[in-house]
């Protein structure tokens, strides 16, 4: 017996390396674009202006692409061998997101999605007239949703996909295409009665579950927000520099969750437990240098080294006011504000 496409597909996917793969028709349940419509209504996306806009393409594949018939989600495991939480007690070393320790997987990802696209549109494949589009957080689509629709998990309380196999550690990426596509069938799994990623939350940034406020969110905060971090979520933010797994990390999904195998999302050494001394004395180009092919080096060095200096003030070690003090005067006032706020609190802890 021959196999279907879609058995065709998903044999091609997890051959490429792919570990989650389904299939589903290009819509969206009206909870999905509701969620999405009072996130923004409610300004719980702070000041992230791109999801106001193109709104409805966001919520509706098909506002995005008239053309398009299904839609087929892809995950790849990025489950670290370390407990992400080891560095937080390490006070001298910085925490970086366990998804930016490693190449940025947007380029990962991608090359594996254009290799995919290019086997479905083949001729014995796909057929003639087949037509793709491949999306890996480059384009209005609600991602989460799609990947629960396609059968790859379900949007936990805190927002993330939660998958049965994987946990919380999964890369999600997109194809659409014109092929009308039979939808992965529904697989068991929820988050029950557990909380315990919303309270592991160090800023209280879920007003309830099922519902983040960004503005509230150190992966926010330290990533997408510009200009000086709000005061009192800084002693919450310890020595987390660039973004924040902490709800992921409280999923207890993720005891199934098997190491990630693939090479290129293995984690630089450099990159697991960084001194936060070397980091702040990062100009731009040393920045960029040493972030180079990493997702980290698009917020710019400004915004990093604010977090670092963010970090050193929660360090509790005084001998880094000098280090401190040399960017107290630095040319960007963002930068030179940090610094100010994390002399105060080694130099006058009290205050």
């Amino acid at each position: 017996m021959s196999k279907s496409i879609e058995d065709r597909i998903a044999d091609h996917a997890r051959h490429l390396g792919f570990d989650a793969i389904g299939f589903c028709d290009a819509s969206l349940p009206e909870e999905a674009r509701t969620r999405l419509r009072q996130f923004v209504e409610d300004g719980r996306h702070g000041t992230m202006g791109w999801m106001e806009q193109r709104i409805e393409q966001r919520g509706d594949p098909r506002a995005l692409w008239p053309d398009v018939r299904s839609v087929i989600s892809l995950g790849l495991s990025y489950a670290p061998e370390a407990d992400p939480a080891e560095t937080l007690d390490r006070p001298d070393t910085g925490t970086i997101s366990v998804y930016a320790r490693h190449r940025d997987y947007h380029d990962v990802l991608k090359g594996m999605l254009k290799h995919l696209a290019q086997f479905v549109v083949r001729q014995d494949v796909g057929g003639e007239g087949t037509q793709v589009k491949v999306f890996v957080d480059t384009a209005p689509v609600l991602e989460k949703p799609l990947a629960e629709q396609a059968r790859l998990g379900w949007q936990g309380k805190h927002t993330n996909l939660v998958s049965r196999d994987h946990g919380s550690w999964l890369l999600l990426g997109e194809i659409y295409t014109t092929l009308a596509l039979t939808p992965s069938p529904p697989r068991a799994g929820s988050c029950g009665s557990c909380t315990r990623c919303l309270t592991a939350c160090p800023t209280d940034a879920f007003p309830r579950p099922y519902a983040l406020d960004a503005r509230r969110c150190i992966a926010y905060l330290t990533i997408e927000h510009d200009g000086p971090i709000p005061v009192e979520f800084r002693k919450a933010m310890g020595n987390r520099i660039y973004g924040c797994d902490d709800c992921l990390n409280a999923c207890p999904w993720n005891r199934f969750a098997a190491t990630s195998r693939h090479m290129k999302l293995q984690p630089r050494p450099d990159l697991m437990a960084p001194e936060l001394d070397d980091l702040a004395r990062l100009d731009d180009a040393g920045f960029r240098s040493f972030f180079s092919g990493s997702p980290i080096k698009r917020i710019g060095r400004n915004r990093f080294v604010r977090n670092v200096l963010v970090a050193l003030g929660n360090s509790g070690d005084a001998t880094k006011l000098p280090l401190i003090a040399s960017l107290m005067a630095d040319e960007n006032e963002t930068v030179a504000e940090a610094a100010v706020w994390a002399w105060t609190q080694l130099a006058e802890p009290d205050r």
